[in-house]
């Protein structure tokens, strides 16, 4: 069988046998024999059950059983298949015959079972029907059940509000036990209700503040007042923890409607206000104790009790969220009375209690964020968010004002010491009450970014708003101070017609908001500081826009007055610079950012300004300077000038230059080089010292940016502000250099005078030294940089390179006017030599021929002379004349000078 199912497995990948006839045809091309050495014969399957492709599993394929039998015959193949039908028809038969007998006899016995069938069915109705019964009174003893649960329930539910309204009414009676309060039924008896033992917990005065004890001297050496003012703060702990159940209590009861509890409204109205008169009371009477004059002599036990009592009446503030009472304590009592009694209408020219003297920093640790530079305008308060600095006024230096002359800054003194001694230690206590309470009950609003968030149920005095939370520094320090200042001191403080005392006022009270910020007990009491109503009134009245005003005003007008005449070079003072405007642009830079001038809100106001002024500036060369053509064009008209002509002025691009005829002359030549090289001069000096105000004060003043994270950088606006403005420079200095090449060039119009100065001389000799004009030539380089002169600071940067450029022109100059003096002098001997070729009675002697060579040798040496002697000048200026094209071609122009042709 394996082989068969291979020849199928052969036949099926290739049915018309392709690979077998290709090795056949390939072994026949190569001269093998045409038969194949081994040959495989078809597997021949008979048709039966076992037939792989006669299953029932897969469908009958025709063309897989017709690929199977491709050897056989159509008539073979017939008759193989109908002998296979036959016996298929044979098996059929057998297997009706072998189950015909179960057939029939199973038509036998079912017949008559249709009435059996029938009687079986009958008694089914009635127990359908009892069934039916059975799940009714069922359903109905379940539903009696449910009911009796469900009143159960409810009785369960009346009976816990049953127990809650006997707890709320429990809890109203004790509360008015503890707190002495006469209830509706003593009220009718006349006697008090044996609930509470009374004899502990004190009596009622006159007024109707709780006193504890009873008024007589036990003989003791304590006061009875200090006994039972101990024992208070704690009974009124107790108390404010019970009224908190009680509300919750009547919370739930509530929400339950019941009118039980509208009925106590009225009672625990009379309660919460009684608790509430009685804390403000002992919490005002220990502030008293805690900041009377007579406080520094109790002992430190004493002060210990008393500040225990202090943080027991704010945690029961606290817990009551009563949080503006307690701050409107510390409002009535404390800060207003000192408010009132030192910020006044006539306190800044009233004396003033002396304070104790100090040094600036006497705890360097302490301060650790203490002024950079001299320039900032007003000092630094250490930063009030590290909590590692946080400063005590019973443990460090309060930080006080520097300016101790000024009548605001001692009055904000006095209010430091007042903030730091009397409101630190009760900032402290809630604010660590405030935390703490915050860590154990957490979802609990006490801190400002949940305020800020969800607000709370309590509302502020005023506008403030929602509030949570003790904020004493916020709602009460600064309120009350701001408000007073701004109310008392504002006609005096925010007078801005007077910039210098509005800037000095301006930089004494933000240097003492700075301090009142690092008394903060934390930073969220600072933000709610900057985030009050008040704080933002009161940063309002500074009017800064009007002071800018003012401050561009008195620094453009006078800019502007000195800008409005011509470039002045006198000598006087100008911090380096050379020309009045200049030293008038730094001066108003640099007030921009002095300290007694620039305001840290007016930042980028003041940095528009000073880049207005470098562009001012530039505008103003642009106009004060004189006429002036671009680099490119004064050097086209150095090089492409005919020789033996002098260079045409200086003029601006387009203005046409006469011919023949000269436009400047030595005195305005002298007094453009002054003005070019001037302008050079305080171009660079002012660009340097801009830089260097950036790098010393305005990157540190400049606030920082936050609008656009993709815009230009300060620092590269100012970059290119100040290119724009050194880009001058090239263009300065080709001024310069051009009008040097002038005045060198000048001097050239004596070469053509050795000639004919030779021919002329009686007494003959060979030259040994350069002309008398040489060393003029260099002469303008030599005297603009020399000593004295206008380009005396440009020589160390530009000298040499000037002074090669003035060279080379200079060279070429001499080298055309020696080209033209060699055309003359060539012209004049060829007309001398045709003169000599005709009929002459006396004819030419020898001996004046001879003169005639000599002179002409004289005149190329004394050429030399002065070519090498403007070389040596030239060196001397620093110009290596070795390396310059132009003196090599004039070198090799005057050896050729005079030649015979």
């Amino acid at each position: 069988m394996a082989p068969a199912q291979n020849q199928d497995a052969t036949s099926s990948n290739d049915p018309y046998q392709l690979d077998r006839l290709a090795e056949v045809q390939a072994a026949r091309s190569n001269g093998a024999s045409s038969e194949p050495t081994h040959h495989e014969l078809p597997a021949f399957v008979p048709l039966s059950h076992e037939h792989p492709l006669l299953s029932s599993a897969e469908p009958f394929d025709v063309d897989a059983f017709l690929l199977t039998r491709t050897h056989t015959k159509l008539p073979d193949l017939r008759t193989e298949l109908r002998e296979y039908l036959a016996l298929l028809k044979e098996e059929l038969v057998q297997l009706i015959n072998d189950d015909y007998a179960a057939f029939i006899s199973l038509s036998t016995d079912l017949r008559g079972e249709g009435a059996t069938l029938d009687r079986l069915k009958w008694p089914l109705g009635s127990v359908k029907a009892e069934v039916e019964k059975s799940r009714a009174e069922l359903q109905n003893v379940q539903d009696a059940v449910q009911q009796k649960l469900a009143e159960r329930n409810t009785l369960r539910e009346e009976k816990a509000l049953l127990h809650l309204l006997l707890k709320l009414s429990d809890s109203v009676v004790r509360l008015e036990s503890l707190l002495l309060i006469p209830s509706p039924q003593d009220a009718v008896d006349g006697q008090p209700r044996p609930l509470v033992d009374h004899s502990s917990m004190g009596v009622r005065d006159v007024n109707g503040l709780l006193t504890f004890g009873t008024p007589t001297n036990t003989g003791e050496d304590e006061p009875q007042e200090e006994r039972s003012r101990r024992g208070r703060a704690k009974h009124l702990s107790r108390v404010a923890a019970e009224y908190t159940q009680l509300l919750y209590h009547a919370e739930k009861a509530r929400s339950e409607k019941c009118a039980f509890v509208d009925q106590l409204q009225w009672r625990m109205d009379r309660i919460k206000s009684t608790l509430s008169k009685d804390l403000d009371h002992l919490f005002s009477t220990i502030l008293s104790s805690l900041t009377s004059s007579t406080a520094s002599e109790t002992s430190s036990g004493e002060r210990a009790r008393w500040t225990a009592e202090l943080t027991e009446c704010i945690s029961t503030y606290d817990v009551l969220g009563s949080w503006s009472d307690a701050e409107e304590v510390i409002r009535r009592d404390l800060v207003r009375p000192f408010v009132k009694k030192t910020i006044f209408s006539g306190a800044l020219s009233a004396p003033l209690s002396p304070i104790i003297p100090r040094t600036p920093f006497p705890n360097p640790s302490a301060y650790p964020l203490s002024p950079r530079t001299p320039f900032t305008p007003f000092p630094a308060m250490p930063d009030p968010f590290a909590s590692q600095f946080r400063l005590s006024a019973h443990d460090a230096a309060i930080p006080l004002l520097q300016d101790e002359d000024s009548p605001l800054s001692a009055l904000l003194n006095n209010v430091l010491q007042f903030v730091a001694k009397n409101c630190g230690g009760v900032m402290d206590v809630a604010e660590n009450i405030m935390q703490r309470s915050n860590k154990l009950a957490k979802g609990k609003l006490g801190s400002l970014d949940l305020v800020l968030r969800e607000g709370g149920p309590e509302k502020g005095d005023g506008d403030e708003g929602p509030q949570q939370g003790f904020q004493i520094m916020a709602r009460v320090v600064w309120a009350e101070i701001g408000k007073a200042v701004m109310d008392e001191l504002g006609s005096a403080v925010f007078a801005v017609g007077r910039p210098d005392d509005f800037q000095k006022n301006y930089s004494i009270v933000h240097e003492f908001i700075a301090a009142l910020e690092y008394l903060a007990p934390s930073a969220h009491s600072v933000e709610a500081m900057r985030a009050h109503p008040s704080f933002i009134a009161f940063e309002r009245r500074w009017q800064l826009p009007v002071y800018f005003q003012l401050r561009w005003k008195d620094i453009v007008g006078k800019l502007e007055d000195v800008l409005g005449g011509t470039i002045d070079t006198g000598s006087f003072d100008k911090n380096g610079f050379v020309t009045f405007g200049a030293a008038a642009i730094w001066d108003a830079a640099k007030k921009c950012w002095a300290s007694d001038v620039y305001i840290p809100e007016l930042g980028y106001r003041f940095w528009r300004l000073t880049l207005q002024l470098v562009v001012r500036y530039k505008t103003w060369l642009d106009a004060t300077l004189p006429l002036r053509e671009s680099a490119g064009k004064a050097t086209a008209a150095i090089t492409n000038e005919k020789p033996g002509t002098p260079l045409g002025g200086v003029l601006r691009s387009g203005t046409p230059v006469p011919a023949g005829e000269s436009t400047e002359n030595a005195e305005a030549d002298e007094a453009m080089l002054q003005q070019f090289a001037a302008g050079i001069i305080d171009i660079m000096l002012l660009e340097r010292n801009v830089r260097t105000l950036w790098s010393d004060q305005i990157s540190h003043l400049l606030p920082p940016n936050e609008a656009d994270d993709e815009a230009e950088t300060p620092e590269a606006v100012l970059n290119s502000m100040l290119e724009t403005l050194s880009a001058m420079v090239p263009e300065l200095a080709a001024q310069i250099v051009a009008v040097l090449i002038r005045r060198c060039s000048d001097t050239l119009g004596l070469v053509r005078s050795i000639p004919s100065q030779y021919r002329a001389m009686s007494n003959k000799r060979d030259p040994t030294e350069p002309s008398y004009f040489v060393p003029n030539i260099l002469r303008p380089v030599r005297v603009f940089f020399e000593h004295g002169g206008p380009g005396e600071s440009l020589r160390q940067q530009f000298g040499q390179q000037w002074t090669a450029e003035v060279f080379e022109s200079v060279a070429l100059k001499y080298a055309a006017s020696l080209s033209s003096m060699k055309k003359t002098e060539d012209s004049l001997r060829r007309y001398k030599k045709g003169k000599k070729s005709g009929f002459s009675l006396f004819g030419v002697s020898a001996s004046s021929q001879n003169e005639e060579e000599r002179d002409e040798g004289r005149v190329r040496a004394q050429m030399m002379l002065d070519v090498q002697g403007l070389a040596r000048d030239a060196a001397s200026l620093g110009v290596d004349v070795e390396k310059s094209p132009a003196y090599e071609s004039l070198r090799d122009m005057a050896a050729q000078s005079n030649t015979p042709v």
